[in-house]
């Protein structure tokens, strides 16, 4: 089901709307999170995470391409940026099978080198640059 569109003028409200999303997400669920680079992708994630319960630093993994935060209550969240891959197809094709598993919800930046191997994808975000720090967050 698409959703209007969000327009978000601060990093703030980014945040607040993807905490909007995490309320609705279940263990197993994969969130695919896209827009061009400084979009606020990342901002997106860390709202979502401390909706989650997430109280720590959440940075981008782009150099690292996952991330497993843990939230108070024994849930995981898992944060996976696929940036510097061309295909999971030429780079280990169980490389995120580590990360999104059906105990954690995951959010996957940069979604389109491993897309076709993503189970469960329960939301699909774009988020795109409006002019100054207004963002338009669509999501599916």
């Amino acid at each position: 089901m698409t959703q209007a569109p969000y327009i978000s003028s601060s990093p703030d409200e980014t945040e607040k709307a993807a905490a909007e999303l995490a309320e609705r997400l279940e263990p197993g669920d994969v969130v695919l999170v896209s827009g061009e680079l400084g979009a606020g992708k990342t901002t997106f994630v860390r709202g979502a995470a401390r909706a989650l319960g997430v109280g720590g630093p959440v940075t981008s993994p782009t150099y690292t391409v996952g991330q497993v935060y843990a939230g108070p209550d024994g849930r995981e969240v898992a944060h996976l940026d696929l940036y510097r891959l061309d295909s999971l197809d030429l780079e280990d094709p169980a490389l995120i099978d580590d990360y999104l598993t059906p105990e954690r919800i995951g959010f996957v930046e940069w979604p389109a080198a491993g897309e076709s191997r993503i189970d469960r994808v329960a939301a699909r975000v774009r988020i795109d640059h409006a002019g100054g720090d207004e963002r338009v967050i669509h999501v599916e």
